[in-house]
């Protein structure tokens, strides 16, 4: 089995700002706990730095005046145009080097599409990515450009079917927009529901227009729904449609924002369960275009996102972390010493309502949406 990690040391250059939660750190931490695992020199595995996208590539999906007003502010800061696209202070503040990063961005994940659509290897993982909120004309909740998008669209463009699954603690709403009414594309989305957290959105009641009706698959759960409620809901509804869908490829999204320690979201998966559901989408996708996503705690990114691209090329990794990573872990004040987390059972009130909500939320996918697919 062929795979391909996607990385560049160019992300370094970018800062959103001292305050702002995503952290570029992120990436270069997680690649550091991937070396320490000896996971960036394995034989079948290619270790790939992305070259930018150009503009052509991004205006697949987002708009002329968009994108330019994107170039005007990373060289001059905020336009006179930039609030109604989204940009300014808050969730997607104007940096130097915005344009640029968004290109690499995109860039990353169409180069993972790529290698996968040609044959060239199996599974790519673009940890940078998964940027699934940004829309045709505006930013939005980090994401600038939407690559998730963008590497449907070569697959796609390539005939292959495709199977999106996002398993962020937010729901990604853009990649949704963009194939509401596309049945050659299946968007499943689990994430904790609107009501409670950003962007108010993935009802189950949203599931596409027109063609595509029952093709916008929402799983929203409960805030503190932990592994075993998630797990449960996740195997009643993912690998079905999946199995019924027959996808080509499976674009994942794997977001960490949903675990527990997680400080901008409420539900409480641990890293086990996170590794169990990346599992099971691993074994259900003949192709697999693997993505980063949400995850504000470090430590969490850093092991969820190995033990991910572990799981894509079947290696089982010891639990307690490699020795050669400690000076890391303590330059970034790791409490974690284990991939794994320590059981932390939640009060049984919390668990119930999360429990009860899954359960009716999967009756309502299983009601109206698996006949659709025969199921």
């Amino acid at each position: 089995m062929k795979t391909a990690l996607v990385h560049s040391e160019e992300w370094a250059r970018f800062d959103y700002g001292p305050e702002h939660p995503l952290r570029m750190e992120r990436l270069g931490l997680t690649w550091r706990l991937m070396e320490a695992y000896g996971l960036t020199s394995l034989a079948e595995a290619k270790v790939l730095a992305p070259a930018p996208a150009d503009e052509t590539a991004l205006g697949r999906f987002h708009t002329k005046e968009y994108l330019e007003v994107l170039k005007e502010a990373s060289q001059g800061g905020p336009t006179a145009r930039a609030g109604f696209h989204g940009l300014g202070a808050g969730d997607n503040p104007v940096f130097p080097g915005l344009w640029e990063a968004a290109q690499l961005a995109a860039g990353g994940s169409l180069l993972a599409a790529q290698l996968v659509a040609s044959g060239e290897v199996a599974r790519a993982f673009h940890f940078a990515g998964g940027l699934h909120h940004a829309m045709p004309e505006r930013a939005s909740g980090f994401c600038y450009v939407n690559d998730a998008v963008l590497a449907i669209l070569h697959l796609r463009e390539r005939g292959l079917r495709v199977a999106y699954v996002d398993i962020d603690a937010h729901h990604g709403d853009g990649v949704q927009f963009a194939f509401f009414a596309d049945p050659a594309v299946l968007t499943i989305s689990t994430h904790e529901r609107g009501e409670r957290l950003f962007p108010g959105t993935g009802f189950v009641e949203e599931q596409g227009i027109g063609a595509g009706t029952g093709y916008a698959v929402n799983l929203p759960l409960e805030a503190f729904t932990d592994e075993e409620v998630y797990l449960h809901a996740f195997e009643a509804v993912v690998p079905p449609l999946l199995q019924a869908f027959q996808p080509d490829v499976v674009v994942a999204q794997l977001g960490i924002d949903s675990h527990r320690t997680d400080p901008l979201t409420h539900l409480a998966l641990n890293v086990q369960a996170f590794t169990r559901a990346v599992e099971r989408v691993v074994a259900l996708a003949p192709r697999l275009v693997a993505l980063g996503g949400g995850g504000y705690d470090l430590q969490n990114v850093a092991r969820a996102w190995t033990a991910a691209w572990a799981v894509m090329n079947g290696i089982r990794l010891p639990d307690e972390l490699p020795a050669g990573f400690a000076d890391v872990a303590r330059r970034f004040r790791f409490t974690a010493r284990t991939l794994s987390d320590e059981p932390a059972p939640l009060p049984e009130p919390s668990r119930s309502t999360a429990r009860d909500y899954a359960e009716r939320q999967v009756e309502l996918i299983q009601k109206t949406i698996f006949p659709v697919h025969k199921l």
